[in-house]
């Protein structure tokens, strides 16, 4: 496996609040120079304004994920005003009322298919060619457990996130022997405005610390769990220590992927 250098610049979507202003602001903590993506571009500047003051450079890219050309765009000017982007964190996401299939509004449900698939999707097409002329690249899909399994409602938000393990094994598959790595990570259950809003969690008192999701990005914008690309991690259950322990001792070929299994015979 080629060695493919350590991140030292990051786009982050989804990072003006949340999941994804804690990731952009642990990257800066970590020395990373960090593009900041999200469509408040208030929100955006405040972030930008803690990652500066880690000695860091930030890039403010007021954008909508699903709109091809601002994309585009937006990547082309983090490029050119970072250097290069060596770690593509996809973290922006939508979920749609927690209401059975039959009863969803169409429209609804599927600007969240097109902001958690359509958006990874359009970021990764306009950031991973850069990164094979460079010689490689990593990108981070914040995905879930529930692409893993069936729900009984907000069915947009289950289907884009099992669409999202195929978009990141697709570039794990194409990409890896060109210096690409790709992971999907989940992120546990983080107290945020989405997760607070949310039925299935307003019992809830174990949710997951911010920090310990930004430590798994961090150690995988590092390289030293590159043996891991196309796997699948979870904060909570994997650490630092534990994926590093994972990667040493290697993987079979289909362990820690989203696959259908024949049961024993």
């Amino acid at each position: 496996m080629a060695e493919v250098p350590a991140a030292r610049t990051a786009l982050v979507s989804g990072a003006s609040r949340g999941i994804g202003r804690a990731l952009a602001l642990g990257l800066a903590a970590a020395g990373l120079d960090v593009a900041l993506l999200a469509r408040d571009e208030r929100r955006l500047e405040e972030t930008a304004e803690e990652v500066r003051a880690a000695g860091v450079r930030a890039v403010v890219l007021p954008v909508d994920v699903t709109d091809v050309v601002a994309v585009q765009r937006a990547v082309s000017r983090a490029e050119a005003e970072l250097g290069s982007i060596d770690l593509l964190v996809n973290n922006a996401g939508a979920i749609d009322p927690e209401v059975p299939l039959w009863e969803a509004d169409p429209e609804t449900w599927w600007s969240v298919v097109e902001t958690n698939v359509r958006g990874p999707f359009l970021l990764a097409r306009a950031v991973v060619p850069g990164m094979l002329a460079r010689g490689g690249g990593r990108v981070i899909d914040v995905n879930s457990g529930a692409g893993t399994r069936d729900g009984v409602d907000a069915t947009a938000y289950y289907v884009s996130k099992t669409a999202l393990f195929r978009i990141g094994g697709a570039l794990h598959e194409a990409g890896f022997a060109q210096g690409l790595r790709s992971f999907e990570l989940a992120p546990g259950v983080v107290r945020t405005d989405m997760t607070t809003s949310m039925c299935m969690h307003a019992d809830r008192t174990d949710w997951t610390e911010p920090a310990d999701v930004v430590a798994l990005v961090v150690a995988l914008a590092g390289g030293g769990l590159d043996a891991l690309s196309g796997c699948y991690v979870r904060v909570g259950a994997d650490t630092p220590d534990s994926l590093r322990a994972l990667a040493a001792r290697g993987l079979a070929p289909e362990e820690r992927r989203l696959r259908v299994v024949k049961p024993p015979a």
